[in-house]
């Protein structure tokens, strides 16, 4: 591959995991200095030339989601000025993506409105990860590459859950549904479904499981681990209902408020999440956490991005 105009830059986001997209490219990560003034502006230093370079911005959606936001725009906007060829922005944990539509009156669509602040700084592309609602991709005006880690979900589920042939695929709600399904297409297992009801957001108030899990290893698939309620009263359904271990699985481990002291004290035997997000400050205060490293599907979706080729088997990778 030619590296020779390519430039791969990150924010305060996440740099563990620019660091190792670009170990898996062959290049360094490019240097640009991210930091507050005492007044708590972003200030950005973009320290290498960019003219007619194709740039990638590696910043996810996570921690202080509005300064890494500012960041990633700022980073976008210097990039524009100092005249890149095409600067695309890779965000492995979108912004806001749980804000995507109006289900409740003078509710705003945040996620929109993040899509025209990432168009009008000047990203010419975008290259996310399995985002929150699909028809996301329809607030851009510009390419958007919403990669899955699918495979890499099913790759962990064979070799590291023993027993897994007696397993059953398990979605927490009707709206991951389709995912989960999917996974237990590639690995013919059977599928069941939880419906659970919220009195508010991040608040749910009972689960009716559909299906039968009886003697059977339970494997939780979503999209996003926030504050883990849903996957621990889904896991202590599971097993109220026979059971036999049950396993989590997420892309996105948000884990916020008291997500690890409810996996501590919950039934699940592990629970498994990509590295879009960091964890390290996690690793040490929960045992049954385990992360699967997407950054060489990044890497390919860059590559491939910069060389022109096509990246379509990365959204539905084939049967394994």
């Amino acid at each position: 591959m030619s590296t020779n105009s390519i430039k791969i830059f990150t924010g305060n986001a996440h740099p563990e995991l620019a660091t190792l997209v670009c170990r898996h490219i062959g290049i360094n990560l490019a240097q640009a200095t991210v930091k507050k003034f005492s007044n708590q502006e972003t200030s950005v230093t973009i320290g290498e030339s960019v003219r007619d370079e194709d740039v990638f911005i590696i910043q996810s959606g996570c921690g202080e989601i509005n300064d890494n936001l500012m960041e990633l725009l700022i980073m976008i906007n210097a990039c524009k000025a100092a005249s890149a060829r095409r600067i695309t922005a890779v965000i492995p944990c979108f912004f806001y993506a749980r804000q995507d539509k109006k289900d409740k009156s003078r509710a705003p669509i945040t996620a929109k409105l993040t899509a025209n602040m990432l168009t009008v700084a000047g990203a010419n592309h975008v290259i996310t990860m399995d985002l929150h609602a699909s028809q996301i991709q329809g607030f851009f005006n510009i390419p958007v590459d919403n990669l899955y880690c699918e495979l890499s979900m099913v790759k962990y589920i064979r070799s590291n859950i023993p027993n897994w042939k007696n397993a059953i695929i398990v979605s927490p709600d009707a709206g991951g549904a389709k995912r989960a399904t999917s996974i237990a297409d590639r690995l013919n297992l059977d599928f069941a479904l939880i419906h659970k009801e919220r009195r508010k957001a991040n608040e749910v108030s009972r689960m009716v499981l559909v299906g039968d899990v009886r003697g059977k290893i339970a494997i939780l698939v979503d999209d996003m681990a926030d504050t883990c309620g849903t996957l621990g009263l889904a896991a202590k359904t599971l097993v109220d209902n026979g059971a036999e271990k049950v396993y989590g699985i997420a892309v996105h481990g948000v884990l916020s408020g008291k997500a690890i002291e409810i996996i501590n004290n919950s039934v699940i035997e592990k629970i498994v999440v990509t590295n879009t997000i960091p964890h390290n400050d996690k690793a040490g205060l929960c045992s049954k956490l385990d992360v699967i490293d997407v950054s060489s599907t990044l890497a390919e979706a860059i590559r491939r991005t910069h060389n022109g080729e096509s990246i379509s088997y990365l959204f539905s990778p084939p049967s394994v």
